[in-house]
């Protein structure tokens, strides 16, 4: 029997997907978990695994397509069961959100359902018209190869790959480059301005001493690289945060109208940078994990987020989010709080700097950690207990959870 695939639900509050790219083309023999095509949301790149073992018998949405989650995107069967050649390409792409259709129409109806010619224009998909909109291109001056000479993707990339002074037009007399998002950007600006349209955010700045948190790790990073971990200051920050949590759980709660929600999971969302853009996979019941289960579970996600295996659940549920922008030497960062949490904790750069200890100036371990907080539902000097309390634990970190 034939088995559908389903573009999966890759997190609670992502609706749809983009196909970005077909690992395999119809007639391709898979197997059950083999990488099938890779798909594109505001949370995650990720390639999606074949959900059994079997012949692409039909792609039904193309490369570059929106479509809603649980839609049928392609079908594996038996190779005698392979249908025949659909000119994918010359159809309009679906819109964002919009259910793929059980059934692919043929190239005619395609054709029929294109922009009216006249007036010059060409027949063209939206897809084929944004990407002309985005490099300032006519889309009359292009000869459309497709059906009743229809412009189709491949007629205006090829236009632009031999049309550099559309490709890169001048603006104001500057020579520039116009490149138009891609999807996973356009995905995160969305969920960025949503949040920030959602959420009255306001943030508390800690300073926080890690001088005994980097002597325990300098005694027992060795003994973590034998057990096969990493030892690195954010175990230590989400053990902290992973037990405060349970004493403060309101900053683990959401809001949901006016109910408030409290999660009793504590699942910890990592941000991991990628050259496309911010990641958050997520580490469930964090708060039942010894420094060494963390430890593992954190190399574990980012390791797999940066080659684009996380599976949908990686992505999904998350209570609290921790995001390092001092990784690369920020001070201190201002995190957009992700949705539906209500809080998020960014950390600031890890060094040695002169502070007073004991009315002396002292050489200590120290940084930034920045509380972004929902005030709807946290005010300030709740989001200070807890953030007093991560502070009092990281500074007095017990030796025996090492």
């Amino acid at each position: 029997m034939p088995t559908p695939v389903v573009m999966p639900q890759m997190g609670e509050s992502i609706a749809e997907g983009t196909i970005v790219r077909w690992i395999k083309k119809v007639g391709d023999q898979v197997d059950r978990d083999e990488p099938l095509f890779e798909i594109s949301t505001d949370k995650v790149d990720a390639e999606i695994p074949s959900p059994a073992a079997g012949v692409l018998t039909e792609i039904r949405v193309n490369e570059g397509e929106t479509v809603a989650v649980n839609s049928v995107v392609a079908t594996i069967g038996q190779a005698n069961e392979v249908a025949p050649a659909k000119q994918l390409e010359s159809q309009p792409p679906a819109t964002a959100a919009t259910k793929v259709e059980p059934t692919i129409a043929p190239p005619v109806a395609a054709a029929a359902q294109a922009e009216p010619s006249g007036n010059g224009r060409r027949k063209s998909s939206p897809l084929v018209r944004r990407i002309a909109k985005d490099h300032h291109v006519d889309i009359g001056r292009i000869a459309g190869s497709g059906i009743g000479g229809r412009v189709t993707k491949h007629d205006i990339l090829g236009y632009l790959e031999h049309a550099p002074g559309d490709a890169t037009p001048e603006r104001s007399g500057e020579h520039v480059e116009i490149k138009p998002l891609s999807v996973m950007r356009k995905k995160i600006a969305e969920h960025m301005i949503l949040s920030q349209r959602t959420s009255a955010h306001v943030y508390s700045v800690f300073h926080v001493n890690f001088s005994t948190v980097e002597k325990l790790r300098r005694q027992k990073k060795r003994d973590y690289e034998q057990a096969g971990a990493k030892l690195t200051y954010m175990a230590f920050i989400a053990k902290v945060i992973g037990d405060a949590l349970r004493r403060h759980p309101i900053i683990n709660a959401s809001l949901d109208g006016d109910n408030v929600v409290y999660k009793r999971d504590i699942n910890l969302g990592v941000a991991v940078a990628l050259d496309t853009g911010l990641i958050v996979p997520v580490i469930r019941n964090a708060d039942e994990k010894n420094l060494l289960g963390l430890s593992r579970a954190i190399a574990d996600v980012a390791e797999r987020a940066r080659s684009k295996r996380l599976n949908p659940e990686d992505v999904h549920g998350g209570t609290f989010t921790i995001t390092n922008p001092g990784q690369l030497g920020a001070q201190f960062g201002l995190p957009i709080i992700n949705q539906p949490q209500v809080a998020i904790l960014g950390v600031g750069t890890i060094e040695k700097r002169p502070v007073v200890v004991e009315d002396a100036i002292g050489i200590q371990t120290m940084a930034y950690l920045t509380l972004g907080y929902d005030h709807r539902l946290i005010d300030g000097a709740v989001a200070d207990q807890f953030m007093a309390d991560v502070k009092d634990h990281l500074e007095h970190f017990d030796p025996n959870q090492v």
